[in-house]
C-alpha cells in the first residue's frame, strides 16, 4: 500500500485519496502556478489510523522518505540548526469542511531550529514569533489546550511596551510550553521528526471531533471518508513588511459581480485571516503595497477560473514579495451570487445554458431575492459591520454557542461572538444568524454562514461580547442576552427589535435564468433530462415565493 503521494503535476490520484486540498494543489501545479513543495498522506492512512489507533504499517518509513525528498527540494533540513526546514501540516477531506479539522504550522521549529532561523534571517523577533505560532498550534491540536488558556497566556505578558517585543514573545513561549507540560505531563518534543508524527496524528484524529461530525451531519457528508494530510514547506507571511497572507475570491461571493474580493493581512500567517481573530484589510490594499504580488494573484485567479469554468477562492501567502498559493476551492457563493455567476458564465460562452440551469439549486433560489431591513424611518442600530452572507434574520441574542443551542429550543437566536471557531459549530448550526466583532469576509464565521445560507455580519468593530455577564456592549450601551435583534447580512446592520423587512425586486439575472428554464420546459431547445432540470428550477422558484 502506498500511503504518500507527491504534490506533483504527474500525480493522478482523485480527491477521495488526496483530499480536496491536495487535489487542488496538484491542479495548481499543472497550471504552472506557485505552490510550496510538499506531499500528501492519503485518506486511507487516516481511516487505518482511526481504526487501529496508530500509523498503518509502512507509513512511518514513507514519511521519512518523503521528508528527505522535501529536504532535497528545498536544500533545508527539518529541525536543523542551520538552514532549518519548517513545514505546515493541514487537513483536507474530499469534501470541503472549512475550519472543522486541525492545522499545525511551523512544525520542525525546535529550539535549535528557532535559533538557526534567527541567525539565518538576522531577525530574532520573526524566529520567536514563528516558534510561538508552532507551539500554539501544537498546544491546541496535539495537547488539547483550550483556546481560552492560550489567550490567557498571551494576556499575562501583554503589558510589555513596543520595544519589548522579543521579551514578550519569549515569556509567552514559556507560558505556552508550561500549558503543554501541564496538559500532557511532559515537554514539547524537541525532535522535529517526532513533532511531525504527532501533528499528522492530530490531524487524522480531528476527523472524528464533535465539531467535524456536526458539520458533516448538517451537510450530508458521509462519516467514513477520512481526511488526507497535506505537508508543505512553510512560506512565512510573518517574515517582514513585504510579507503577508490572505484569501481571494475571483468574484464577489455575495453578489456574484466579476471583481476580485477578499481579505489580506500584512506581516501575518494564514490562520490570522481565516480564524477571524484579526481585523483584516480589503484585498485591494495589496495593489498599492505589493503591486507585483497583486498582478500575479489576478493572473492566477483568471487562470484558475478559466480552468475550472467557475468562480473560485484561493488562500495565499506572500513572503518577501513572492506569491505562493496554498489552497483552491469553489467560490462558496450565496444564492443571488450563484445565479449571477451561472448566467454570466453562460453569456461569456464558458458554460452552456443547460449547465447554468444545473448549477442553480433550489437552495440558491430561496436566497435569490435577498430581503433587506427597511431603512426608511428610525432604526435602533445596535452595531454595524461587514455584510458576510445576504439575508435577514431575527432572534434573541446569545453570547455563547452552548447558550445558543439551549435558547434555540424556544425560538430563533442570533449568535454574537468576538469571532467564531470550529468549537462554535453547534451554536452556528442552532442559530438563525451570526454576528462577530472581528474578522472579514473570509473569516470562519463568514465562510460557515455562507455554506449554511445564514445571514451574517462580521467585523463589527465597536462590539464587545462579555461571556461572563451574558451581554454585549456597543455604542456605550449594554444589551443583555435574550434581547431581540435583527441582522441584515447584506448591509451589515444589526438592529434592536424587529424592524420592517422588504424584499428587493427579482434580480434581472434570475429573470434570464427563468426564461431559459421556460424555453427548455416548453420543449423549445430539447427534452429529457434537460427539461427535467428546467422544471425542477421552475418548481423551486415557485416554492421560494419569489414571484
Amino acid at each position: 500500500m502506498i500511503w504518500i503521494h507527491p504534490l506533483s503535476p504527474e500525480t493522478e490520484e482523485p480527491p477521495d485519496v488526496l483530499g480536496g486540498k491536495g487535489h487542488g494543489l496538484v491542479v495548481l501545479r499543472r497550471l504552472g502556478l506557485p505552490v510550496p513543495p510538499g506531499f500528501v498522506i492519503g485518506t486511507g492512512a487516516c481511516l487505518a489510523f482511526l481504526r487501529d489507533g496508530r500509523f498503518p504499517d509502512g507509513l512511518g518509513a514513507e514519511l521519512a522518505t518523503a521528508v528527505s525528498g522535501l529536504e532535497a527540494a528545498t536544500r533545508r533540513r527539518l529541525g536543523a540548526p542551520e538552514r532549518p526546514l519548517a513545514v505546515s501540516v493541514r487537513s483536507g477531506g474530499s469534501v470541503s469542511m472549512p475550519g472543522m479539522m486541525n492545522t499545525v504550522l511551523n512544525v520542525g521549529l525546535t529550539s535549535e531550529a528557532t535559533a538557526g532561523l534567527a541567525a539565518e534571517t538576522g531577525d530574532v523577533r520573526f524566529a520567536l514569533d514563528s516558534r510561538l505560532r508552532f507551539l500554539s498550534g501544537f498546544a491546541s491540536a496535539v495537547a488539547g489546550v483550550p483556546p481560552e488558556s492560550l489567550d490567557a497566556a498571551a494576556r499575562a505578558v501583554a503589558g510589555h511596551g513596543p520595544g519589548d517585543d522579543e521579551a514578550r514573545l519569549a515569556e509567552t513561549i514559556a507560558g505556552v510550553e508550561a500549558l503543554i507540560r501541564e496538559r500532557t505531563g511532559g515537554p514539547v518534543p524537541d525532535d522535529a521528526a517526532r513533532q511531525l508524527e504527532l501533528a499528522v496524528g492530530a490531524v487524522f484524529s480531528s476527523w472524528d471531533t464533535p465539531r467535524a461530525r456536526t458539520y458533516r451531519t448538517l451537510h450530508g457528508i458521509p462519516h467514513d471518508l477520512g481526511t488526507a494530510v497535506t505537508v508543505q514547506a512553510m512560506v512565512f507571511g510573518n517574515r517582514d513588511g513585504r510579507s503577508g497572507t490572505g484569501v481571494a475570491f475571483s468574484r464577489d461571493p455575495n453578489t456574484g459581480e466579476s471583481v476580485p474580493y477578499g481579505d489580506v493581512l500584512f506581516g501575518r500567517q494564514g490562520e490570522d485571516v481565516v480564524s477571524g481573530r484579526s481585523a483584516t484589510l480589503p484585498l485591494g490594499e495589496l495593489a498599492g503595497r505589493e503591486p507585483a504580488v497583486w498582478a500575479r494573484l489576478l493572473d492566477a485567479l483568471e487562470r484558475i477560473e478559466g480552468h475550472c469554468r467557475d468562480a473560485c477562492q484561493v488562500e495565499f501567502t506572500f513572503e518577501a514579495g513572492e506569491l505562493w498559493l496554498l489552497q483552491v476551492r469553489p467560490g462558496g457563493l450565496a444564492g443571488r451570487a450563484a445565479v449571477r455567476v451561472a448566467v454570466d458564465l453562460a453569456d461569456e460562452g464558458v458554460i452552456s445554458r443547460r449547465e447554468a440551469l444545473l448549477r442553480v439549486s433550489p437552495r440558491h433560489l430561496r436566497y435569490a431575492r435577498t430581503p433587506r431591513i427597511e431603512t426608511a424611518g428610525t432604526l435602533d442600530v445596535l452595531t454595524r459591520g461587514l455584510g458576510a452572507c445576504p439575508g435577514v434574520a431575527a432572534g434573541r441574542l446569545a453570547t455563547t454557542a452552548d447558550r445558543a443551542v439551549r435558547m434555540a429550543a424556544d425560538g430563533p437566536v442570533i449568535l454574537v461572538r468576538p469571532q467564531t471557531s470550529p468549537l462554535d459549530m453547534h451554536g452556528l448550526a442552532a442559530a438563525a444568524g451570526v454576528v462577530t466583532a472581528r474578522g472579514g469576509p473570509a473569516s470562519h464565521a463568514a465562510v460557515v454562514a455562507r455554506a449554511m445560507g445564514k445571514p451574517a455580519v462580521v467585523g463589527a468593530a465597536d462590539l464587545t461580547v462579555d461571556d461572563a455577564a451574558a451581554s454585549v456592549r456597543a455604542g456605550g450601551r449594554v444589551f443583555p442576552e435574550g434581547t431581540l435583534v435583527t441582522v441584515d447580512g447584506t448591509g451589515g446592520e444589526v438592529v434592536v427589535g424587529s424592524p420592517r423587512v422588504v424584499t428587493a425586486p427579482t434580480d434581472p439575472h434570475l429573470h434570464r435564468l427563468l426564461e431559459w428554464a421556460d424555453q427548455v420546459s416548453g420543449g423549445v431547445p430539447g427534452a429529457g433530462p434537460e427539461r427535467d432540470d428546467a422544471e425542477r428550477l421552475r418548481a423551486a422558484h415557485a416554492a421560494s415565493g419569489a414571484h
